[in-house]
């Protein structure tokens, strides 16, 4: 090496140790933002620079996180669509251009933090030139940039996920951005809540570390960001009216519109009572016009979360910008959603920013069990397209119901069929084949036979005997799954995962696939379905048709069975570390109703009920229209026309159904 090369790297050595000694910049966020910030077209919907004022509610989120505020802790609770997920990739700039350091960035899966890395992290550094020459391109030798980590002159960004305890362990971290926190896992590998492990990681900074904690909300009871929030000041964003200039901040409950007109959608001041236009909503929003946020929390817990370092922000889906989410779309939205607690429920969390509440208390059975209609059990009514079944494995008898599905979820039970016998023998498992080549008359004259089958892989005495009887029967009609509990899983189910199965003796290492289901998510479905009004006869009369989802039940349905469906109540619980959970727990002895609904709701999602289109439902209807006794037994979604028809024999059950019936 010359000496001038060496002098050279000398310099590059001072230079470097100086800006390690340098104070923090005064330099804000939100100002470094629309100073450097550039928008890529690959991750946002209006490129270029990037302005605060475009979303002004954001600017004082974005300044508590800049290292001259006090704030240490930032917790942001929020709808979609009001530019949050913007703000934290500006902060992740910042820190990266005028404030390096170590950073953690955690999203709720690694899949989903390699996806942040892909489309945010690299189009922010690659549009923001000042970026683009600290961190060199990941094709470089030794660039020290992947996809989950990102190099700079004087820090490292890691991205991670809340389901790895790795990555969460992975080094100190000086800036935290822990993202959507409701879709973390409760535990994580017995290790403790993820929050928690990441947190730990910037104890050694202390009062210089800054803790960014954003989600849109859940389940009340459940949501993370919503406790987090009411510790805080609880700040709401205030805006004048236009009318009398009096501040408040948008609540839905004063969103006005004329029934069946979205499009005349206006906000009813509080004061003043004079509607507001949309057209206002840019004027309203400026700092200039005098908008702020203010606390809305009791003034001593407000004044304690100051002391405390940390600040709370609440935002909704009204203050969303023109030309993103409208004042009618969110109008029409809502007015669609009625009558569906899932669509209402996705509104409270994505567009106003708040918890769904979850009604987990069990139908009174005596109402179900006035309520029945006048056809029997072994028939399928009119409406019924399609039949899955629900098989639930006890140690003396498998319990098997038939429910029958229509257009928009409705529901019928067909039948109801208990196969005595010890599940350890082979005996009980041939009735149980004999049982998929049933057929039942349907209203209209044809017989139906079943789409599909889900089985509970049973405890441990059962499991095998299960798995071996799915894989000869084969995976076609036969779904063997697992249930699993909470709420927050992206898919009622998961998988298909491969699991041991045994044939002959020999030990088949990937002979059955396996689905997990979230059984609370389709036992709160079948409470809320339950609670369905029927149509009276007036309304019926006038063309009025069932509720979508309504669950119709048989004169046949005994009291014993509804007590089973309704035997289970949501209650929020305490675990031995402390965390609170809803969990679905018994209120009798039996569920076994509960239980082979609920598989069989899986079952009929598994085929795609949920999201076929108009021409899959009429496929369906033509088969039933057919209506000729040598035709194939419908309800079999692309049937081809040359299958023979599987006949019901006489003695197919070997037992009786039991009593109940």
């Amino acid at each position: 090496m010359s000496s001038a090369e060496a002098f050279e790297g000398a310099a590059d050595i001072r230079r470097a140790w100086a800006r390690g000694l340098a104070p923090d910049p005064a330099l804000t966020v939100s100002e470094w933002a629309d100073r450097h910030r550039v928008l890529s077209s690959r991750a946002a919907s209006e490129a270029g620079p990037y302005r605060t004022n475009r979303t002004p509610y954001m600017r004082a989120i974005m300044d508590a996180l800049s290292p001259a505020s006090p704030v240490q802790r930032v917790v942001f609770m929020k709808s979609a669509q009001v530019g949050a997920t913007e703000a934290g990739n500006n902060w992740i700039g910042f820190c990266m251009h005028r404030a390096p350091g170590p950073f953690l960035a955690v999203q709720p899966t690694v899949d989903l933090a390699k996806r942040l890395s892909q489309q945010r992290i690299e189009p922010l550094i690659e549009e923001s030139p000042d970026l683009r020459e600290l961190v060199l391109p990941a094709r470089s030798r030794d660039a020290g940039n992947t996809v989950l980590a990102k190099r700079f002159p004087g820090g490292q960004l890691i991205l991670t996920g809340a389901n790895s305890a790795v990555g969460l362990r992975s080094m100190p971290a000086r800036w935290l951005f822990l993202d959507e926190v409701d879709a973390y896992p409760g535990d994580l590998d017995g290790e403790g809540d993820p929050i928690a492990l990441a947190e730990a990681r910037t104890d050694s900074f202390g009062h210089r570390r800054k803790i960014f904690v954003v989600s849109t909300p859940t389940l009340k009871g459940l949501s993370r960001i919503e406790r987090e929030f009411d510790l805080s000041d609880q700040q709401r964003y205030h805006v004048p009216c236009p009318h009398c200039g009096a501040l408040q901040w948008l609540k839905f409950e004063r969103l006005r519109w004329k029934p069946g007109r979205p499009d005349t959608a206006a906000y009813l001041c509080e004061h003043c009572d004079e509607p507001i236009a949309e057209r206002h909503k840019t004027w309203m929003m400026a700092e200039a016009s005098g908008a702020c946020w203010m606390a809305t929390a009791e003034p001593a817990r407000a004044e304690e979360a100051r002391r405390g370092g940390l600040a709370g922000f609440h935002i909704n889906g009204l203050y969303s910008p023109l030309g993103w989410l409208s004042w009618e779309e969110i109008a029409r939205r809502w007015e669609q959603a009625q009558g569906n607690d899932a669509a209402l429920k996705t509104i409270k969390n994505t567009v106003l920013g708040e918890t769904w509440q979850e009604r987990g208390e069990a139908p009174d059975w005596q109402r179900l069990y006035e309520r029945r209609e006048d056809w029997h059990l072994g028939h399928a009514p009119a409406g019924v397209l399609i039949l899955t079944a629900g098989a639930d494995v006890q140690r003396d008898r498998i319990e098997i119901d038939v429910w029958g599905w229509g257009r928009n979820l409705e529901s019928w039970l067909v039948d109801h069929v208990v196969l005595e016998g010890d599940t350890a023998r082979p005996e009980i498992w041939a009735k149980l084949t004999e049982f998929l080549c049933a057929t039942w008359p349907h209203a209209s004259g044809v017989s139906m036979a079943l789409a599909r089958l889900a089985i509970d892989s049973g405890d441990g005495a059962t499991t095998d005997a299960v798995y071996a009887w799915a894989r000869s029967a084969g995976a076609g009609q036969v779904v063997p799954i697992k249930g699993m509990g909470g709420f927050d899983r992206a898919t009622p189910l998961d998988g298909p995962t491969f699991v041991e199965a045994t044939e002959g003796g020999r030990k088949i290492r990937r002979g059955v696939r396996l689905w997990k289901v979230s059984v609370s998510v389709f036992k709160s479905e079948t409470y809320r379905f339950l609670r369905l009004s029927a149509p009276t006869e007036e309304e019926r009369a006038e063309g009025a048709g069932w509720p979508g989802g309504f669950i119709h039940l048989p004169k046949g349905t005994t009291a014993e069975w509804l007590k089973q469906l309704t035997a289970e109540q949501l209650m929020t619980v305490r675990t031995r570390q402390g965390f609170q959970k809803l969990e679905w727990q018994q209120m009798r002895e039996r569920n076994e109703a509960l239980d082979a609904r609920v598989y069989a709701r899986a079952a009929a999602w598994l085929i795609g009920l949920d999201r076929w289109d108009e021409r899959r439902w009429a496929e369906l209807e033509e088969q039933i229209a057919i209506g000729r006794r040598d035709a194939p037994p419908a309800g079999q979604p692309n049937r081809p026309t040359t299958i023979q028809p599987a006949r019901r024999p006489a003695d197919w059950l070997g037992t009786p159904k039991g009593n109940w019936f």
